[in-house]
């Protein structure tokens, strides 16, 4: 499915990805016997040279295309079908994984992944949104938009990690919420704002990475946590860059996402800078499309290292750094103008 899938600003690589395979495609030619050399034979180029050198064009052409993606770009690589999504990363970095479901109030949600594994070897909780591959997986993951019982099962089962003292790793990947009538009937809204409460306070290490998309309050509702990374080519914001084009000037096309993109500031880099986040997370030379393995172990190396962080930290400290942490989102100062002060 993904290999039909092509990126616009990645079409001179996908070019050299054609000339690659057409390469390693083509028999290697015969060379003559000696005697049959003339002074006048042309030389001869083996296989391995022409595919070495097309190796090389291709690592300058996805350092060009990647150097500085613009904003509408990135979301787009994000959304990329063939970006590691939880269970990709699950199966990469996690060693004996028991998957755990249900919510005890409605029923199971097959876009919120929960369950216990290690992860470098420490014991620990995996939550993570779930978009789906294949058609059908897509269609019953709601394209990775979790129901009120998704996050409720969330919660369950991090109030199972608080209770065996076991450290808490959500992935996010999800363009928000679903916003069906069922959903919220079944109170959508109620239920993020409980694992808002109830992250904040449980008396466990968490950290929370953004893989690929992170969109408002579904995002935020497995996000509460102790350190907050993005991987390189993620986005994360409070609405999708379509939403905000259809809201702002009433259509969403190639011109308006590309303003409501910048306007937003949802880039790893942007959110780092602003400190929404605490890290960004490298990915492999064209993103995490290209190399699943690669971006599991840098996800993975960031996980335990700050596990290690805030496996130190009294629980005491560790609350109330997490709750300053989110009460100075957002905080700014009052400059007054030296002429008004001086009249007050």
């Amino acid at each position: 499915m993904s290999s039909f899938y092509q990126l616009e600003f990645e079409k001179p690589v996908t070019k050299i990805d054609q000339l690659i395979e057409q390469a390693k495609n083509t028999p290697a030619p015969e060379v003559p016997a000696l005697g049959g050399v003339s002074d006048e034979q042309p030389e001869i180029h083996t296989k391995p040279v022409s595919i070495a050198k097309l190796l090389k064009d291709r690592e300058k052409a996805l350092k060009k295309a990647y150097k500085k993606l613009s904003p509408w770009n990135t979301v787009r690589v994000a959304r990329h079908p063939n970006r590691p999504q939880t269970r990709d990363y699950i199966t990469h970095m996690c060693r004996d994984f028991c998957e755990l479901h249900g919510d005890r109030h409605f029923g199971d949600d097959p876009a919120m992944v929960t369950g216990f594994g290690r992860i470098g070897g420490r014991k620990c909780l995996i939550v993570g949104h779930q978009k789906g591959k294949d058609t059908q997986e897509k269609l019953a993951c709601h394209f990775g938009c979790a129901h009120p019982e998704g996050y409720r099962k969330a919660l369950a089962k991090m109030k199972i990690a608080e209770k065996f003292g076991l450290p808490i790793v959500t992935l996010v990947d999800t363009p928000g919420a679903y916003p069906g009538l069922g959903a919220e009937e079944r109170g959508q809204a109620e239920a993020i704002a409980v694992n808002l409460r109830e992250m904040s306070r449980l008396r466990v290490p968490i950290v929370s990475i953004v893989i690929g998309e992170g969109g408002s309050g579904g995002a935020l509702g497995i996000a509460v946590a102790d350190r907050v990374a993005m991987l390189e080519y993620s986005w994360y914001s409070v609405i999708s860059p379509e939403g905000c084009a259809a809201i702002l000037w009433k259509q969403a096309n190639e011109q308006t996402n590309t303003a409501a993109a910048d306007a937003l500031r949802l880039t790893a880099k942007d959110n780092l800078k602003l400190g929404i986040v605490d890290s960004v997370i490298d990915e492999p030379l064209g993103a995490a499309h290209r190399s699943h393995e690669q971006a599991a172990a840098n996800l993975e190396d960031w996980i335990t290292s700050q596990l290690d962080e805030l496996s130190k930290l009294p629980i005491d400290e560790l609350l109330e750094n997490r709750y300053q942490r989110f009460r100075n989102l957002g905080s700014f100062d009052v400059c007054v103008p030296k002429a008004a002060a001086e009249t007050e």
